[in-house]
């Protein structure tokens, strides 16, 4: 009985090794196409492709300029993003979400790049400050702050005048955005109480750090931030439940006809991102546009 025991055991303990042998190869990374590589190192397999939710800034700003966003037959604006795109509701979410898989691709602004990512050429062009200064990275967008027209707030407007004053914008070149000149030094009027600033989550970022700067000139005015959508930032300053609106687009003619009055703060680039380990480092807008639209759905096809 004991022998039968140790013959079972040994034939098991056999199997055991086979089956570890074979496990070894087809999980292997680099030769298993659900981890996103072939023998050769080239990512393969199906394209994840995130986005941004509807209202977003840096979404209406990417569609238009990859030629995503078209007009149809009766002359609307139809937002062509695959059906199956995973939606993020923030530029954080979408570095998260885009770090952790293997096979995704997504765009963030420029100025909230970081080494979780892969940041890719477009067209032959790195996403770099240089890049969209001198044209050739061509996929950026203003930074807007938007006020409702005619309306006066001189609490709001000493705000403004910092963020145009040479003070703000070094603020805007050190957070990685473009600055588009300046106004001269600043000298606050010192108004005190409480301003409201909402929208944008890809302006959110500079905000914060102009709220600081403000502030340390000028600590008597409270200024509340509120990160959301830029769509959510013009609204809200025209129906006047906030001082200043935050927009990473530009405005639309039916925002504009309700009052709404945007200042350029900045310029920004969008990168395309995709995860560390993707083995692509340039896309041409083109093939961009096609896997937004669902015409290209796996990297397969890239490689070709």
């Amino acid at each position: 009985m004991k022998k039968g025991f140790l013959k079972i055991g040994a034939v098991i303990a056999a199997l055991g090794v086979m089956t570890a042998a074979f496990a070894g190869c087809s999980t292997t990374e680099g030769n298993d196409s659900s981890n996103g590589g072939d023998a050769a190192g080239t990512t393969t397999g199906k394209i994840n492709v995130c986005s941004r939710e509807d209202g977003s800034g840096t979404r209406g700003a990417f569609i238009e300029l990859l030629g995503i966003e078209e007009k149809d037959e009766s002359g609307e604006k139809v937002d062509r993003t695959v059906a199956t795109a995973e939606i993020t509701n923030s530029t954080a979410v979408m570095m998260t979400t885009v770090a952790g898989n293997k096979q995704a691709i997504g765009y963030i602004s420029l100025g909230a790049l970081s080494d979780d990512v892969k940041a890719l050429k477009v067209d032959g062009a790195a996403p770099t400050v240089d890049a969209v200064k001198d044209g050739s990275y061509k996929v950026s967008r203003p930074f807007n702050i938007v006020t409702k027209e005619g309306s006066s707030n001189p609490a709001a407007e000493d705000f403004i005048a910092f963020i145009m004053s040479e003070e703000g914008q070094k603020v805007v070149e050190e957070e990685g955005c473009i600055s588009n000149g300046n106004n001269g030094a600043f000298t606050s009027k010192n108004p005190t109480g409480t301003i409201t600033v909402v929208g944008s989550s890809s302006v959110s970022p500079v905000m914060e750090k102009l709220i600081e700067a403000y502030n340390a000139i000028n600590g008597g005015l409270t200024i509340e931030l509120q990160t959301n959508d830029s769509s959510t930032g013009v609204s809200s300053a025209i129906d006047g439940t906030c001082d200043i609106g935050m927009a990473s687009r530009e405005l639309k003619d039916e925002e504009v006809s309700k009052g709404a009055k945007a200042t350029v703060i900045a310029t920004d680039g969008i990168a395309v991102i995709v995860n560390k380990e993707n083995s692509f480092d340039d896309l041409t807008s083109e093939q961009i546009k096609q896997i937004y639209i669902g015409e290209i759905t796996t990297w397969d096809e890239l490689a070709k």
